[in-house]
C-alpha cells in the first residue's frame, strides 16, 4: 500500500531535516536550497513504515514567498505532518499552512514539535503545546496527535514513525474511476530514457504503453515506463506518487500545472462554478468583479470572480462564485482549491469545484441557479462517477449502465437528476448516425465545441466563398476531437439545423458559395468561349487562369463543367450530349475508335483521347484493341 504524506510549517522550522532523519534522503535538490539552507521549491523523498506502508513524502518550502510553490504539492497529500520548532512555537506560516490544509480537507494531521534538543524548559515545552492546541482547535484537527522529535539527535523518530503509520493505516483509499489524471509538479530530461513528469495520480490507474495527453495543449505521446516511489512498475494505482517516463513528448513542451491523462477523458476549461469559504482572519473578503489566484492542482491561474449571490463573501462567510480563468485549467468536480490575493499575496480561503465546464456565464442572484448547484454540491457519488464519465466526450447508455457497478437503478436516476439540472443532455441516434441508442454529452463543453464549430464553418466560409464547405477532416483537426466524438457532433449540428453536409464536407446551412461580380463577368466570357467550340473547348489550364482555381474548383464541383482528364473539360452540356451520343453509337454491338470520335466532331485526337479514357475509366465503354465496345456502366446497359 502507498501512500502521500506532506510537510506544512514555518520557515526554518526543520521540515526537510525532519524528513532526512526520516528518510535518510534530504529533499532539497536545488543548488541554492543547499547553499541557502531553506527549501525553494517542493522536494521529495520516500520511506517504508513499520507496518510496511510505503510512503511518499513531499516537501514544502516554509517561506511565505514560496507558498505558490507549497499548493503545488499539498493537493496531493493524504496526510500531512505540521511541524513546530520546539524553541518559537506558532508563526505565521505556520498559521496559513494550517489554513490550508484544511480547506484542502486534507483528511488527517499530526504536529512535531521538532528542535526539542534546543529546549531544556519544561514550562516553555509546555506552553508551545498549548498554542498549538488552541492553534488546531477550530480546524479540522483539533483532536491531530503532537509528537516531540529531534531530527538532530534522533530523539523520538520511531515513536513518530509509529504515528506515521497510525495515521496512513486509517486513510481511504483513492478511488479508481477509470478516468487517471496526473497533476504535473515537476518535468525533467533523465539522461538515456528523455522526458520525465512527476506527480500524484488521482481518479485512476496507469499503464506502461498507454497513449496519453498532456492538457492544455494537446501534447500527445506515449507511457514508455513507470515509476513509484522510485522503483519500477507496470501499473500505477491513484494515490501514489509517480513518475511518467514519456516517448513522443518534449520537456520544454511541458510545465508545472498541465495534467497528463488519457485522450478524449478532459477537457480544459475556462470557466467554473464553485463554493467557497473565506477564513474568519483573511484580511479582505472576494469582492464581485475582484481577480484572485486560484490554486487547484498543481496549477495556478489568475480568476476574475462573479459572485452570484451577493457583492462579496466577506472573512467567515461561505458562497457561490464562478470563476473566469486567465489561462484554461483541467479540474473535475469535487476537486479542492485554494485562492490567494494577487498582489499583496495573501490567502483569502478556498472550496470545491461543483461544475468544471459551466455552459454559460450565470445570471446573478438567480434562487433557481443557487438551488441547482446546492443540489449538485450535495450530489450523489453516482452522479459524481457519470459526470467524470461523461466529461471524457459522449457516451452511450449501454456504456453508462456498464459503468454502474451493479447498480444501474441509482445510475439511470443520476441521468435523470443530471438532465433535469441541465448538465447532460441527450443527442438522438439519428443525430449520430451510428446506433439507435441515445448519446449523452456534458452540456457545458459540449455546447461550447458546437459554438466553436460553428465559428471555425462561418470563418471558413468568409475565408473561402467559393469552397462548398469544409472537409471534416480539416474540421476535426482544427478542433482537436476525437473521430468518435467527430461524428456525434456533426450529426448534432446537422441535426439541429447549424450545418448541412456536402458530400465530405461540411456547411453552414443556408450557406451558398457567392461569385463576385468579377466572378460573373469571368464566367460568362469562358461560357462563350465553350459554347463557340464545345468539342475543342479551352483546356483546364485555361480555365485556371481565366477564372482562379477556387472559382473553377466550385464550378465543377457543382457540375457545370466536367473534368474527363488533368489537360480536357466540357461544359455539362456537351460532356451529357457527347456520352449519349457515343453510347448510342455502341448500342447492338457497335464500335468506336479514337480516330473516328475525332473526325466525326470535328475534334483533335486530344480531346477525342481524354474523352474516350474517362469513359473507360467510369465502366461506360471498354477497349478492345484499338476499339470501344459498350461497358456494362453504360447507361440502358
Amino acid at each position: 500500500m502507498t501512500r502521500v504524506l506532506g510537510t506544512a510549517g514555518h520557515v526554518d522550522h526543520g521540515k526537510s531535516a525532519l524528513v532526512e532523519a526520516l528518510t535518510g534522503t534530504h529533499p532539497d535538490r536545488l543548488r541554492e536550497e543547499r547553499e541557502r539552507e531553506m527549501t525553494i521549491d517542493l522536494g521529495f523523498a520516500w520511506t517504508t513504515l513499520p507496518d510496511g506502508t510505503e510512503a511518499g513524502i513531499i516537501d514544502v518550502p516554509g517561506h511565505r514567498d514560496f507558498i505558490d510553490n507549497m499548493l503545488a504539492g499539498a493537493g496531493g497529500f493524504d496526510a500531512a505532518m505540521l511541524v513546530v520548532a520546539a524553541d518559537e512555537g506558532v508563526m505565521p506560516q505556520t498559521r496559513e499552512h494550517l489554513a490550508i490544509l484544511d480547506l484542502l480537507e486534507i483528511p488527517r494531521a499530526l504536529v512535531v514539535l521538532t528542535k526539542i534538543d534546543l529546549v531544556q524548559d519544561a514550562e516553555w515545552s509546555a506552553l508551545v503545546e498549548e498554542e498549538v492546541r488552541r492553534t488546531l482547535a477550530p480546524t479540522a484537527y483539533a483532536a491531530a496527535p503532537i509528537h516531540r522529535a529531534s531530527a538532530k539527535t534522533g530523539e523520538g523518530l520511531e515513536e513518530l514513525r509509529l504515528g506515521l503509520a497510525d495515521l496512513l493505516r486509517s486513510s481511504q483509499v483513492r478511488p479508481d474511476i477509470g478516468s487517471p489524471r496526473l497533476p504535473i509538479d515537476r518535468s525533467f530530461v533523465m539522461t538515456g530514457f528523455g522526458t520525465v513528469v512527476t506527480g500524484t495520480l488521482i481518479d485512476g490507474s496507469l499503464s506502461i504503453g498507454d497513449e496519453v495527453v498532456i492538457l492544455p495543449g494537446e501534447k500527445r505521446g506515449r507511457v514508455r515506463g513507470l515509476q513509484t516511489h522510485r522503483k519500477p512498475v507496470e501499473r500505477a494505482v491513484p494515490g501514489s506518487r509517480v513518475a511518467v517516463n514519456l516517448a513522443g513528448v518534449d520537456a520544454q513542451d511541458v510545465r508545472r500545472g498541465q495534467v497528463l491523462c488519457l485522450p478524449g477523458r478532459h477537457s480544459p476549461t475556462s470557466r467554473i462554478d464553485a463554493q467557497v469559504r473565506i477564513l474568519p482572519d483573511a484580511p479582505v473578503g472576494v469582492r464581485h468583479g475582484g481577480s484572485v489566484k486560484l490554486h487547484v492542482g498543481a496549477a495556478d491561474v489568475v480568476a476574475r470572480v462573479r459572485v452570484l449571490e451577493s457583492d462579496e463573501v466577506s472573512p467567515g462567510d461561505h458562497g457561490w462564485v464562478q470563476l473566469l480563468l486567465a489561462e484554461p485549467v483541467v479540474t473535475a468536480s469535487p476537486d479542492r482549491f485554494i485562492l490567494r490575493r494577487p498582489a499583496p499575496p495573501a490567502t483569502l480561503g478556498g472550496g470545491v469545484v461543483v461544475v468544471p465546464h459551466p455552459a454559460r456565464l450565470h445570471r446573478r442572484r438567480d434562487s433557481r441557479l443557487l438551488a441547482s448547484l446546492e443540489q449538485l454540491r450535495s450530489g450523489t457519488g453516482e452522479e459524481r462517477a457519470l459526470l467524470d464519465l461523461i466529461s471524457g466526450g459522449p457516451v452511450t447508455r449501454s456504456e453508462i449502465r456498464a459503468a454502474s457497478g451493479g447498480e444501474p437503478a441509482a445510475m439511470e436516476a443520476a441521468v435523470e437528476k443530471l438532465i433535469d439540472l441541465g448538465r447532460i443532455r441527450v443527442i438522438t441516434a439519428g443525430a449520430a448516425g451510428t446506433s439507435e441508442e441515445a448519446v449523452y454529452v456534458e452540456a457545458g463543453p459540449w455546447g461550447d465545441l458546437r459554438r466553436r464549430a460553428r465559428a471555425i464553418l462561418d470563418a471558413y466560409h468568409v475565408e473561402f466563398p467559393l469552397r462548398v464547405g469544409v472537409p471534416r477532416e480539416e474540421l476535426r483537426s482544427r478542433l482537436r476531437v476525437e473521430a468518435k466524438r467527430m461524428e456525434i457532433l456533426v450529426g448534432a449540428l446537422v441535426a439541429e439545423g447549424d450545418a448541412a453536409l456536402r458530400g465530405s464536407r461540411v456547411a453552414r446551412v443556408g450557406f451558398e458559395p457567392r461569385l463576385s461580380a468579377q466572378d460573373e463577368v469571368g464566367l460568362a466570357d469562358l461560357q462563350r468561349r465553350f459554347q463557340a467550340s464545345p468539342e475543342a473547348p479551352p483546356v483546364v489550364r485555361e480555365c485556371r487562369q481565366a477564372l482562379g482555381d477556387e472559382l473553377w474548383a466550385l464550378l465543377v464541383a457543382r457540375g457545370e463543367f466536367v473534368e474527363v482528364s488533368s489537360e480536357v473539360a466540357f461544359d455539362s452540356a456537351t460532356y451529357a450530349r457527347l456520352v449519349g451520343e457515343i453510347t448510342d453509337g455502341l448500342r447492338n454491338g457497335g464500335t468506336l475508335t479514337v480516330a473516328e470520335v475525332r473526325d466525326r466532331y470535328g475534334t483533335s485526337r486530344k480531346y477525342a483521347l481524354a474523352l474516350l479514357e474517362h469513359l473507360d475509366a467510369i465502366g461506360v465503354t471498354v477497349r478492345v484493341g484499338d476499339a470501344r465496345r459498350l461497358g456494362r456502366q453504360a447507361p440502358g446497359a
